[in-house]
């Protein structure tokens, strides 16, 4: 009997859970879910067949130890600050461990072990970081083996709304953490551009934008993410010349947006006490310089001289301008933005998501050079049964199937970049309606 536990039961763990039970039927197999909701842990394994949802503490060490020695294999589903503890666990008991997350530092300390143990662990096995690689390597790997150079590579992801649930100014809602979306880009952005290196600083990176075009969908932008520059190694282009991944957003966002980086109040390493009665308006208004008679909307345009009527009148619609009283008063100016943002950004129950991604080569074929462009694009279906949740979770699920039934021999820390593991992922993902749309063109 093959013992399969998954840790974390939260909304990227639907299809991830439902998958691998429905293969279960046929199989020889037992699926535990833990999470610190019992009650939520029970709805996701509900009706599911030889699954089980139970109540589980991280911080209660003889229970999750045991619940680890009791598996073969663990997905960890949880935070990723979270991760290094459970795969410690892991290599202490001789399991193997799964992960859709990056590979961490804390990670990588434990290769050898691992290597000696003759264990797997695989991390970044998701949607981003994931779907992404695969997807990528399987190119890169087809145009080295076809004696083609590869000198520029760009690739870009977003979990955004489907057109039909763009239904505010921002064309945004929160379909994930809101938390990592207030704090998205923070630190510096490096990636390398015909052979220079480039770095942006947090309070430019809004500014620095790619237009990005899907055929079926229209106009997005990118911004650079934290690190671009780890990746050549992992691609095996260590010599490329232009490399940079990053986040999409409808076009127009990024620059709205800006206004709330500028003004410090996605800041969040200190922490405000505001008095009781203290408004929206008043919050603002905190991070303007002061002027006994000039409007909030003046000193926002004047300060930042980009500001027109139509990003103002975005920040308008969130409520930022309005004489109501903060829902927090407590707080960093993060987290009082945030918790502003969620009443605006929160999803209606008929409202969808959609996953984008793009991958831009461009491509030396003896003295021509094309371009190639890969790209995705994937529809939640509603509030559970997300596009987020699905290209999450189905990679990771498919990974432990196959290793499960010997199809991955790799053993070690690993990354979903060999062929072992990409060519059948994406070959089942597309058969779940996850699919690359490719086009070549040349360029002289």
């Amino acid at each position: 009997m093959q013992k399969i536990l998954i840790l974390g039961a939260g909304k990227s763990s639907k299809f991830l859970i439902e998958y691998l039970a429905n293969s279960a039927k046929a199989k020889p197999r037992k699926i535990t879910v833990a999470d610190l909701s019992t009650e939520l842990a029970e709805k996701q394994t509900k009706n599911l067949p030889q699954t089980t949802g139970i109540g589980f503490s991280v911080d209660e060490k003889n229970q999750r130890e045991k619940l680890i020695k009791d598996a073969d294999v663990v997905i960890s589903m949880l935070p990723a600050f979270l991760h290094p503890l459970i795969a410690k666990d892991c290599l202490k008991l001789g399991k193997h461990f799964f992960s859709a997350s990056y590979e961490s530092d804390e990670l990588r300390k434990l290769r050898n072990d691992i290597e000696e143990k003759g264990l797997l662990f695989l991390n970044e096995c998701g949607l981003d970081p994931g779907i992404d690689h695969m997807s990528a390597m399987q190119i890169i790997d087809r145009e080295k083996k076809r004696g083609n150079e590869i000198i520029s590579f760009k690739s870009f992801t977003g979990g955004v709304l489907a057109p039909e649930s763009e239904d505010n100014p921002w064309k945004y809602k929160f379909t994930w953490n809101p938390r990592n979306v207030v704090l998205a880009g923070q630190g510096v952005s490096r990636f390398i551009r015909n052979g220079k290196y480039k770095y942006i600083p947090y309070h430019m990176l809004f500014r620095r934008l790619e237009p990005i075009k899907f055929e079926a969908i229209g106009e997005f932008e990118g911004y650079p993410n934290r690190d671009s520059l780890s990746y050549r190694e992992v691609y095996g282009l260590e010599h490329i010349p232009t490399i940079l991944r990053g986040t999409l957003r409808r076009a127009g966002f990024c620059q709205s947006w800006d206004v709330f980086v500028q003004l410090g109040m996605t800041d969040d390493s200190f922490e405000m006490n505001l008095p009781e009665g203290f408004t929206k308006r008043m919050f603002v208004n905190s991070f303007l310089p002061y002027h006994p008679e000039k409007t909030v909307e003046t000193k926002i345009m004047e300060l930042l001289p980009w500001v027109n009527e139509e990003i103002l009148s975005k920040i308008k619609w969130i409520g930022l301008l309005a004489n109501d009283v903060l829902p927090k008063l407590k707080g960093s100016p993060a987290s009082i933005l945030q918790m502003i943002l969620e009443e605006k950004w929160a999803l209606k129950s008929e409202d969808k998501d959609m996953i984008v991604m793009q991958h831009q080569f461009e491509v030396k074929v003896g003295s021509n050079t094309k371009r190639i462009t890969s790209s995705l694009i994937c529809i939640g279906e509603d509030q559970e049964r997300t596009a987020m949740a699905k290209t999450v979770g189905l990679p990771l699920a498919l990974a432990v199937e196959l290793f499960l039934d010997g199809k991955i021999k790799q053993r070690g820390l690993a990354l979903p970049i060999s062929p072992e593991i990409y060519n059948p992922l994406l070959s089942e993902l597309k058969n779940q309606g996850i699919i690359f749309k490719e086009t070549e063109e040349l360029l002289d």
